[in-house]
């Protein structure tokens, strides 16, 4: 089992920046991916974006491609997804992933672990 904790959520004005943090830890000897999903008030939960364990591959959800990166710091075993101009639509509970199998990136039932989650609010 991957432990994930995650940090940096909080509330912030429209166009502004937040970094989301993942803190991996346990049997990540066996992940192959990390990703962020989030899940506002009333609607499924959806993916944002994905990195390879190696760091050597991203993948991004259209919604926020151009204004989210995701990396990973692999000394510390931290996953990071900086979110730039953010817009009142990008408000939700982020959730951190950790996944082991080969499948669809963007499919949440794919993922064997999660964190608790960040809420992020962009105000207008």
């Amino acid at each position: 089992q991957v432990r994930l904790v995650e940090s940096g959520g909080g509330m912030v004005q429209a166009g502004g920046s937040l970094r989301l943090s993942c803190a991996a830890s346990g049997r990540t000897v066996s992940t192959i991916a990390m990703a962020w999903f989030r899940q506002a008030p009333g609607k499924e939960r959806e993916f944002a974006a994905a990195i390879t364990w190696s760091g050597d591959r991203t993948w991004y959800a259209e919604s926020v491609k151009g204004r989210f990166t995701i990396s990973k710091d692999h000394a510390k075993n931290l996953v990071y997804l900086q979110m730039n101009n953010l817009k009142r639509e990008d408000t939700a509970a982020y959730y951190c992933a950790a996944r082991s199998s080969l499948g669809k990136v963007a499919d949440a039932r794919d993922y064997e672990d999660w964190g608790q989650g960040a809420q992020v609010t962009v105000a207008s």
